[in-house]
């Protein structure tokens, strides 16, 4: 798993690019945390390079997303592939995140 971050007008961008799995979901979790708590509250999580997400992969978006939350922020998920959105549909997390077809319309949300 790689991760790629980059700040536009005050909102903090991260692309993760691989699989979001047992193996990278402590990785992804830390390095969100770190943001979030060195006070960049406004994300948006830029999928269009995750080929995969597992369970654990949900839970680590779901503690992300409290941690947001208690800090008063915004979330946005941007440019899923078909397979990811279909998890997260499935999962009910379609119904926690605002999720946006590109990177710019999430950014303008958050």
């Amino acid at each position: 798993m790689n991760l790629q971050q980059e700040s536009q007008n005050g909102v903090v961008i991260v692309t993760p690019n691989g699989r979001l799995d047992i193996s990278s979901a402590k990785l992804v979790e830390d390095s969100l945390i770190g943001i979030i708590d060195r006070g960049h509250t406004r994300l948006v999580l830029d999928l269009s390079q995750l080929d995969y997400i597992s369970s654990a992969g949900l839970r680590t978006l779901l503690v992300v997303a409290k941690r947001v939350e208690g800090a008063k922020g915004k979330i946005a998920l941007a440019a899923l592939k078909p397979n990811v959105r279909e998890v997260l549909e499935v999962g009910g997390f379609d119904r926690i995140f605002a999720i946006h077809p590109d990177r710019a319309a999430a950014q303008a949300a958050v």
